[in-house]
């Protein structure tokens, strides 16, 4: 008789034990999802390659049946409301893709960061971090600076020569620049930053690790400087133009 107690003892124990297990599952279930931080806003980081730094600005909201969708720019490419084609949040772990730029990314959420990988082509460190202040990609016009409008020179590349065309605006945000290269068929390619401090100018381009740096004349019509690209130094001379080059057909 006490063993049989025993056995049945040991049986409804080991019983209650599981339901208690599968209850505490399910409770911590409906307890993370009550509790899943909401991602909408917007998300902002930096993708470093071999070639230089591209920055994204990630885009997320919700649907009326409380799905994710979002879109994502490409501000140091020029581009805007590119179509993120799935969205998902699934404990702390973020995945999107987009079929347009043949790209996914894998990340986990941790407070108002998302730390994880932007795969397209290859596989390459990107986090996020939740923003107020994203990089825009359109700008309100201002009133003209002393320097807006169009410079052109020539870089000597030894066998051959490039042009180079700035495009320079003054805007709410501040100065701001594009660039062509003709010879390339290169078009409004937007700069990182453009600086100004009295005559001298700088203007970046982290995403192919190139900037150009210069003084203005007294006369503003001419810049004097260098294109520096990795570890090269190129002479390169400004002139304010009206006639834009344009490429050869």
């Amino acid at each position: 008789m006490f063993k049989r107690i025993t056995f049945k003892r040991i049986v409804f124990k080991r019983i209650m034990t599981k339901r208690i297990m599968i209850l505490a599952a399910f409770l911590l279930g409906i307890f993370s999802l009550a509790f899943a931080q909401d991602i909408t806003g917007d998300w902002q980081g930096t993708i470093h390659g071999r070639a230089g730094e591209l920055r994204l600005v990630l885009h997320v909201a919700k649907n009326p049946d409380g799905t994710y969708k979002a879109l994502v720019d490409s501000p140091d490419q020029g581009s805007a409301g590119i179509a993120i084609d799935t969205i998902s949040v699934e404990g702390n772990k973020v995945r999107l893709a987009s079929a347009p730029l043949k790209a996914t990314y894998e990340g986990t959420l941790k407070g108002d960061s998302i730390n994880g990988n932007w795969t397209q082509g290859q596989k390459l460190p990107l986090d996020f971090k939740k923003t107020t202040t994203p990089v825009k990609t359109k700008h309100v016009p201002a009133a003209p600076s002393d320097i807006d409008g169009t410079w052109s020179g020539s870089l000597d590349a030894g066998q051959s020569k490039l042009r180079i065309v700035f495009h320079l605006q003054n805007t709410e945000d501040g100065l701001i620049a594009t660039m062509d290269s003709p010879d390339q068929k290169i078009s409004g390619w937007p700069a990182t930053t453009l600086t100004r401090k009295n005559m001298s100018i700088k203007i970046d381009f982290k995403q192919i690790s190139a900037f150009f740096d210069g003084k203005l004349n007294k006369t503003l019509d001419t810049v004097t400087g260098d294109w520096s690209q990795g570890s090269s130094y190129i002479p390169l001379v400004l002139k304010h133009t009206k006639d834009e080059p344009t490429a050869p057909h």
